[in-house]
């Protein structure tokens, strides 16, 4: 059974291509279950989120082909889709996976959201009956790998968030926030820390819009903000000198027309607006509306970068910790590989030993000598443990299979000479 990863994220597709493919909620568990349907893949976890949608499947024959035409089936994909996607097999999966898990190779680098958002996905696949044996020991594995790094270097330390670098940007087009308005769009973690951000910063004013009102007001009072329904956000949007979203809407929530008529009101007064989520909430084409400055999550990744240089020398020791741990997973794999093996070889000797200590019994009971009855034991018992090997190697002798022969020579511990 191989270990394979199919998928894609921010390193291999941009953000029009991940939001084709994002899995949410109950669909997350749907899809495993679909997917261990197919011939070959036993085991299966699903990890979706808006820099990466990747498969950890468990398969007997790592047919990638069988996989990638689930995944364009499932969400009626052009074929040409595959370019953007990677597969990862064996060692490299294991590396790849402990690498996700530690956030180093995430877009902000070493950020702990990734950590939980990945015990999720495995918690959904188990709920959803897709986990088994294998893929068990290697999430908790994984979970304690990233739990090591993160105790061990400073990979941690001073975080460079999504959220943090949407507000730097802004702040590259706004002297100050003092006399400006924020509509937040969504009422999740992201959204608490760029409310956090905005208004450590001296914020005029917030709104948080969001589906469910009681959310937006619980997190709105906490920032001294107003929280407001959806179904007035339209109404909204000419207040908004910056307007972030992000959502787990599977389409855009604004649109074109909303932001054209919101501009006619501000007199064509600037809008500086984010899109965080993966499907995009705010419709592309906003960014062809002159005064509105619309960016995406990938947009966001020049500024993470120049805020995340400190944290690369502890993602050195962080990497060698995974060397560690890759060949300790590796390892204990292999030795699980050879146990039921190991098992049937002692089995098999105990049936030979209680066979001759049977017949040994019945000769002592018949009163013959004992010395002669431990020269036939210890004799019958040599001979058949011995029996097969020997006559395999013979045969492996006369096809000249050399591999056997000095296996042999390896497993019984006999020197060249």
């Amino acid at each position: 059974m191989r270990l394979q990863i199919l998928g894609l994220n921010h390193n291999t597709a941009p953000v029009e291509i991940r939001e084709q493919v994002v899995f949410a909620g109950d669909e997350v568990g749907r899809a495993v279950v679909r997917l261990t349907e197919i011939e070959g893949v036993d085991e299966a976890v699903l990890l979706s989120t808006c820099n990466r949608t990747e498969f950890y499947v468990i398969t007997s024959d790592g047919g990638r082909e069988r996989l990638e035409a689930w995944l364009r089936n499932e969400r009626n994909l052009d074929p040409g889709f595959g370019e953007s996607l990677f597969t990862l097999d064996d060692d490299e999966a294991l590396r790849h996976i402990f690498r996700v898990a530690c956030g180093l190779d995430s877009m902000v680098l070493g950020e702990p959201q990734i950590l939980g958002q990945l015990k999720d996905a495995y918690r959904q696949a188990q709920e959803s009956g897709t986990v088994g044996k294998q893929l068990s020991r290697l999430f908790q594995h994984t979970f304690s790998v990233a739990k090591k790094v993160r105790t061990d270097t400073e990979i941690g330390t001073n975080p460079v968030s999504v959220a943090s670098a949407a507000v730097s940007l802004a702040q590259q087009f706004f002297a100050g926030f003092g006399q400006h308005t924020a509509l937040l769009v969504g009422a999740g973690v992201t959204v608490e820390l760029l409310a956090r951000h905005l208004t450590g910063k001296g914020l005029g004013r917030l709104f948080v819009a969001n589906r469910d009102v009681d959310k937006a007001r619980r997190l709105a009072g906490k920032f001294g903000g107003f929280a407001l329904p959806l179904s007035e956000l339209v109404g909204t949007l000419p207040e908004a000198d910056i307007l972030i979203t992000s959502t787990a809407s599977p389409e855009p929530i604004v649109t074109r027309d909303q932001i054209k008529a919101a501009m006619k009101l501000r007199k064509h007064k600037p809008i500086f607006a984010v899109d965080i989520a993966v499907p995009r909430d705010i419709a592309p084409d906003v960014a062809q509306l002159s005064d509105v400055y619309l960016y995406t999550i990938d947009d966001l990744q020049k500024v993470i970068q120049d805020g995340q240089t400190h944290r690369e020398a502890a993602a050195v020791d962080a990497h060698h910790i995974l060397d560690d741990e890759i060949r300790r997973y590796l390892s204990i794999e292999r030795a699980k590989q050879v146990s039921p093996i190991i098992t049937a070889l002692r089995e098999q000797g105990e049936t030979i030993r209680d066979g001759v200590l049977k017949e040994a019994q019945r000769r002592l009971d018949k009163g013959v000598d004992s010395r002669e009855v431990i020269e036939f034991a210890t004799a019958s018992l040599m001979k058949k443990l011995l029996h097969n090997p020997s006559v395999r190697l013979r045969e492996a002798g006369e096809a000249s299979e050399i591999e056997i022969i000095e296996a042999t020579r390896t497993l019984f511990g006999i020197d060249n000479d």
